[in-house]
């Protein structure tokens, strides 16, 4: 078969021609042909391609088991057992998704980091939607400057020196969203999301049409979708009470769509703009003239909020926002905590700050000029920069952590310059029942001992905010009113920082009083006892952090509650490697001993041996103290030492001469004659 290179369908298909994708799709559609290398002139067996296309795909399947055995392999290649149709695995979709533009887009909703360009939709040729247009599924609109887009896509979007708006898909997409992305840039990387709780769905998707509609209400931007050539469905995007009978929706050079009087375009004012994309709502990504803010006088608060899944755009768990008081934080919005904060008397300092770090760094120096403004009607952040052919964007990735990226035309890749906070694992990154390890490895998230990930397939692609779940539930005293006592016991974590949120138990003054208080409290997860304080934790432990005690070392010790049945269980494993261990490191010592009696052997000559031989023969320092009676018979002395008399195991007379004066040195100190 051959292996083509990347290419977008025509708007009749919404499939991207990305191979893997594309070989899938075709063998889901009994489409082989195509796939087959023109110079075989279809002589080849299709039964036999469509064997090996279904074994390489369940190759390739998410969940291991699902996989087949080698023997299972051969087996279906030589037509002896049939296999089912192998469906898309998530994890390729995820890798290989892609969309055609940059700009407003409709996408799906699988997201690739570093998908391939999104400027392959088809442009209008204008930055401006006008009433009574339509904008379908693989058409865009571009700014002016050519610098964003937008359109309908997958979550996959690239990001270039242009925006636009259109429409694009990818395989086995879950949903399609409008977006905003920059047009030239060959990741595709979505700033913006109209209608990231509500996807049009692959079904709906050719009959979805970009459009201002006009009701009772006012004029509204919305996604029309017509069902059965007589009912329709509108998804809201913007709407605007605005008198004006005749509106356009306009793609503007800093990216920002918003709704116009059709006679102000193209060169509309901020006057204007009846509604406004990420000025007024943003989603995930604050881009330059964004602003994160409090409106004294409307109460309207701008915030964004980062997307829940790697596959799923709609609202997750984190924000970045300015609070009525006027401080600037990052929070969990699943337990209402804040895991970074500035003060709101210390703003202007972070700018100031930024400005500092903006200029020792050459990708940024001169280039972003950030902003604070507290005044009697509003108090917001925001930032803008020099050079409008820089591509820049602040998201609040789906870990928790804002990051400012920069476009590198050189090495062609987004670089981050800054993120906040630096330590990974304060967002609550792994969610509950983990342990968060800030050595940046691969497995920087682990589940707790004898918990187990609750989303095994989230795991497998990074997110690990599900975090993790018990294998055995707890014993509680409650719901067995027969017992007296529990029979859960605890596991000890040592050298972590403590979860969030502790429960202080001022009864318990020793440690047995805070283990019996944590066992007699059915929600009660965990301990931990220090310095006559006692704190239990109720619900889900979060935040549980182990450092690489280089920088930074706790040493703080919790003491997990498990069920007897997988603390037993935990015992003996740790006792099977315990003495495996054990029993490893003994061999080892028993190899060692026998290699330096070896060696010691050949330092040495058998006394047997030296009948008849001539010349110089070595000897031990204790085989002479054995011969000599350890030098007990002194038969003279001369220069440089005494002489011994020895007999050797066979009877023979020697002589021994002991030098002195290299006494210390005892086995290079003697001579010996016979």
């Amino acid at each position: 078969m051959r292996h083509q290179q990347p290419e977008v369908y025509s708007k009749s298909s919404y499939h991207v021609a990305y191979f893997p994708v594309q070989a899938i799709g075709k063998l889901h559609e009994g489409d082989l042909q195509s796939l087959v290398d023109p110079q075989l002139q279809g002589e080849f067996d299709s039964e036999e391609a469509e064997r090996i296309c279904k074994v390489a795909f369940w190759c390739i399947q998410d969940n291991e088991c699902e996989r087949p055995t080698m023997g299972g392999v051969v087996r279906v290649l030589e037509g002896l057992q049939e296999l089912d149709m192998p469906p898309m695995p998530r994890l390729l979709a995820a890798i290989t998704e892609r969309c055609d533009s940059l700009g407003l887009i409709l996408f799906s909703s699988l997201h690739a980091p570093a998908a391939p360009s999104c400027s392959d939709a088809t442009a209008t040729g204008s930055d401006t939607l006008a009433g009574g247009q339509a904008l379908a599924a693989g058409h865009k609109l571009v700014s002016a400057n050519g610098k964003t887009d937008t359109t309908t896509t997958t979550t996959t979007t690239t990001t270039t020196t242009g925006m636009s708006t259109g429409t694009t898909t990818v395989a086995s997409s879950p949903g399609w969203y409008l977006g905003i992305w920059f047009d030239k840039i060959p990741v595709c990387t979505t700033v913006w999301i109209g209608n990231r709780e509500r996807p049009v769905t692959e079904s709906e998707l050719k009959a979805a049409q970009l459009k201002i509609s006009t009701d009772d209400d006012g004029n509204n931007l919305v996604i029309v979708i017509t069902k059965n050539n007589t009912s329709t469905e509108s998804i809201l995007i913007g709407f605007t009470t605005a008198a004006s009978s005749t509106l356009a929706a306009v793609l503007k050079n800093t990216g920002n769509l918003a709704i116009v009087p059709a006679e102000t375009t193209p060169s509309a004012s901020s006057e204007d703009l009846l509604w406004q994309s990420f000025e007024e709502h943003p989603t995930d990504v604050c881009l330059p003239t964004a602003k994160i803010g409090w409106n004294r006088l409307t109460g309207s608060n701008l915030f964004i909020v980062s997307r829940k899944s790697l596959v799923d755009p709609s609202p997750g768990l984190y924000s970045i926002a300015i609070d009525n008081n006027g401080m600037l934080g990052l929070s969990v919005s699943s337990i209402t905590v804040y895991y970074w904060t500035w003060s709101s008397g210390g703003l202007g300092q972070l700018v100031q700050a930024l400005n500092g770090l903006m200029a020792a760094d050459p990708r940024t120096k001169d280039l972003l000029i950030p902003t604070y403004k507290d005044t009697d009607d509003e108090v917001y952040f925001s930032y803008n920069f020099t050079d409008e052919s820089a591509s820049v964007f602040v998201p609040i990735d789906i870990f928790g952590q804002l990051k400012l990226n920069v476009w590198s035309k050189e090495e062609q890749v987004w670089e981050t310059v800054y993120s906040q906070p630096s330590d990974f694992c304060l967002p609550y990154v792994c969610g509950p029942f983990t342990v968060c390890n800030d050595d940046s490895g691969p497995s920087y998230c682990n589940c707790m001992e004898t918990f187990s990930p609750k989303s095994p397939q989230d795991w497998d692609l990074g997110d690990h905010t599900g975090g993790c779940v018990r294998n055995t539930p707890l014993d509680c005293i409650s719901s067995n009113k027969s017992k007296t006592s529990s029979s859960d016991v605890f596991h000890s974590i040592g050298k972590i920082m403590l979860p969030y949120n502790p429960q202080i138990i001022g009864e318990a003054v020793t440690q047995n009083d805070c283990t019996e208080a944590c066992l007699n409290d059915c929600y009660c997860n965990s301990y931990s006892y220090d310095s006559s304080k006692c704190s239990v934790w109720h619900g889900e432990l979060l935040n549980v952090i182990k450092h690489d005690g280089i920088v930074v070392t706790y040493q703080a010790v919790l003491y997990l509650r498990l069920a007897a049945s997988d603390f037993h269980s935990l015992v003996k494993t740790n006792v099977i490697i315990a003495a495996s261990i054990a029993g490893f490191g003994l061999i080892m010592l028993v190899l060692l001993l026998l290699i330096l009696r070896n060696r010691f052997r050949l330092c040495s000559v058998p006394l047997h041996d030296i009948q008849g031989s001539g010349g110089i023969i070595a000897f031990t320092y204790t085989d002479l103290c054995r011969a000599t009676k350890n030098f007990s018979e002194r038969l003279g002395g001369g220069g440089f030492g005494s002489v011994f008399k020895g007999v050797l195991s066979d009877s023979t007379s020697i002589a021994v001469k002991r030098l002195e004066w290299m006494v210390p040195v005892k086995e290079r100190s003697n001579s010996v004659l016979r």
